[in-house]
């Protein structure tokens, strides 16, 4: 897998993770942004349900190298999961519907430049959050889908139907 075939263009690391109240963590990137997660979603997952005792979840730390967090019950989690989550807390809900397509399909910059359209540079901008990413590419990301053949999921079409006008 060469650097390009990384979703996040670079390796996002944790820097550091507080519990707060309601089950949400707050997340500070090495790379600047800063978010309030809703954890509360993870908890409907098997492998996170030992962490609905609060006082077990209050024990998260930064996991090895800032690429996940982990309680000592030996639950955690992923920086690439967090960080979509954080594009979605910070208003970025755009670049975490671009940067889930990518992951689903397993799409390189250059080959999500290729398929739509773009510049490898944009696309590397959309994935990070620095530009917003415009209704007709996450439309064209449903074409390509369909194109493809390997169609979108019904909560994409969902998503999809969001972004047409009224």
């Amino acid at each position: 897998m060469t650097a390009d075939r990384k979703f996040g263009e670079r390796l996002r690391r944790i820097e550091a993770v507080r519990a707060e109240a309601g089950h949400r963590l707050r997340v500070r990137w090495t790379d600047g942004p800063e978010a309030e997660i809703d954890f509360r979603p993870f908890l409907r997952r098997r492998a996170f349900r030992a962490l609905a005792d609060e006082r077990a979840f209050e024990q998260v730390r930064v996991g090895d190298w800032g690429h996940s967090v982990e309680w000592p019950s030996g639950v955690e989690a992923g920086a690439d999961s967090l960080w979509l989550e954080t594009l979605s807390a910070t208003g970025h809900e755009d670049a975490r519907t671009f940067l889930d397509w990518r992951q689903r399909h397993g799409l390189s910059l250059t080959e999500a430049a290729k398929a739509l359209g773009l510049s490898r540079r944009i696309v590397a901008y959309y994935s990070s959050g620095e530009k917003p990413v415009p209704r007709h590419v996450l439309l064209a990301c449903l074409g390509w889908e369909v194109a493809s053949g390997v169609g979108p999921a019904e909560t994409e079409v969902e998503e999809a139907r969001e972004l047409m006008p009224a």
